[in-house]
């Protein structure tokens, strides 16, 4: 399968290009999505993108944008046969990887919704015994199952590190009614989807959200519950105590930790056995997905 890292439509006004996901406009209330193969981690993005990403990402997004009712989202349209032009005439660019949404005003903070103690929320953990201003029981260990789950907001960076902050500071910000809205609907979503990725013998240990408002009303945009944006862990072998078995990029994060890359130099392309092993476990949670939603 190729891999698809850059592309350009030259009819087409490319209006933000991230670390994933190209963005074009359509017209004044719609814009295209395109997510890309690209692969970041650590906030670097690798010259090596991952072999069917891009359309997996898109596919796991559009099918929890379905099975969400309770809240609103921004797609409008997902059928690549019913884009306009010139979008219609690039369908090795655009097909199965792409969807026009509806542009909102985008809140700029990172919601995450955490039910076990990892990654960034666990090293500010261990050095404070807090995660975003939040006292956590003393004694956990790695990958711990926490009391509850608790909102954890981040600053959204577009380019270096997402930093994390309390609730207080997006109080502060936006305003105590948005931010406990913000609270309460990154904690239902994670609730939602914990149950349902349980049944398919999957721990949804962490995810984070974005939202958008339109009208007024908080809507749910970007990606949701992908491998880029949640740590996925295989029930069956969960064990606290240690990184535990994933179907995420926490796979190629365990991978760097173990190379002398500093973490701050351009990175060198990514080998290719764990380019396959990453894209192996991509397609696994892909297909858990598709056969969790396939039974309802």
């Amino acid at each position: 399968m190729k891999t698809l890292t850059t592309l350009e439509i030259p009819e087409a006004k490319k209006i933000y290009s991230g670390k994933v996901r190209d963005l074009y406009g359509i017209d004044d209330d719609h814009m295209l999505i395109v997510s890309t193969d690209r692969i970041s981690a650590f906030d670097h993005i690798f010259p090596n993108g991952i072999p069917g990403k891009g359309v997996i990402l898109n596919t796991i997004s559009n099918l929890w944008f379905r099975n969400t009712p309770f809240i609103p989202n921004h797609v409008v349209e997902t059928e690549f046969d019913k884009f306009p032009k010139p979008f219609s005439e690039y369908p090795e660019l655009l097909k199965g990887r792409s969807v026009i949404v509806k542009k909102t005003k985008r809140i700029d903070y990172e919601c995450v919704a955490r039910g076990y103690i990892i990654g960034s929320g666990w090293k500010e953990y261990k050095e404070t015994g807090e995660v975003c201003g939040i006292r956590l029981p003393a004694g956990l260990a790695m990958a711990a199952k926490l009391p509850e789950p608790i909102f954890t907001p981040s600053t959204k960076a577009d380019e270096g590190h997402d930093l994390n902050i309390s609730y207080g500071t997006v109080a502060s910000s936006l305003g105590e009614t948005l931010a406990s809205q913000l609270k309460e609907m990154t904690l239902k979503v994670y609730s939602h989807a914990y149950s349902l990725m349980e049944k398919a013998g999957i721990i949804l240990a962490d995810t984070k959200l974005e939202f958008g408002l339109m009208d007024g009303k908080l809507i749910l945009i970007d990606e949701v519950l992908t491998p880029d944006s949640s740590r996925f862990w295989d029930k069956s072998s969960y064990s606290a105590g240690s990184s535990p078995v994933s179907f995420d990029k926490q796979f190629i994060r365990d991978y760097l930790d173990t190379t002398s890359w500093d973490k701050n130099s351009p990175p060198t392309p990514l080998p290719a056995e764990i380019v396959e092993k990453t894209a192996e476990k991509y397609r696994e949670i892909l297909a858990r997905i598709q056969a969790l939603f396939a039974e309802k």
